[in-house]
């Protein structure tokens, strides 16, 4: 891990299924405050549902006092097409605050069948996604960093590959 201090980065977090995404915040603040981060730091917003979740990230990163947004939700198929029509809304939604503002955004919505399949992501079986897309907000900032610190000078950035993976369970086997 570098020697930079943690980058400021807000949570945005859905009431909805309010079990799961406590336990999602609470793996996102652990990750944070594991990779060198103090979490009495971060910013941490509540909506509604994971409609919302959208508009509060696009106040976080447009603000300028957030270099990472961490949205958080939780949707759990119904008897209906309802979860289709808010996932790919949310995933859209977010896509559109990463590329408007140039602040990452990570994406920890849980799109699942079940609740048991929430709680297996929310700390259970299957790690916790909180966390997970912590994790990957941190990376995203610091990718960013030293495309940024090429820029500036670019001889020194030539031919260079970083690997920046700090998540525990990295799959590319890039690790940092």
């Amino acid at each position: 891990m570098t020697n930079q201090p943690m980058p400021p980065i807000a949570i945005v977090v859905s009431r909805y299924n309010d079990s799961i995404t406590r336990a999602l915040e609470e793996g996102a603040v652990r990750a944070y405050a594991e990779a060198g981060g103090d979490a009495s730091t971060l910013g941490i917003f509540e909506t509604a549902g994971a409609y919302e979740l959208t508009a509060i990230s696009h106040a976080a990163a447009q603000s300028g006092l957030y270099r990472g947004v961490v949205a958080l939700g939780c949707v759990i198929r119904g008897n209906t097409s309802h979860d289709r029509y808010i996932n790919e809304a949310v995933a859209r939604g977010l896509t559109s605050v990463t590329g408007s503002t140039g602040v990452p955004v990570a994406f920890g919505l849980l799109t699942v069948d079940t609740r048991a399949q929430a709680e297996e992501r929310a700390g259970g079986t299957k790690g916790n996604k909180g966390a997970d897309a912590m994790l990957a907000v941190i990376e995203s900032i610091r990718a960013i960093d030293l495309i940024e610190a090429g820029a500036q000078s670019p001889q020194t950035a030539a031919g260079l590959v970083h690997r920046l993976s700090i998540h525990p369970n990295d799959k590319t086997g890039a690790q940092g």
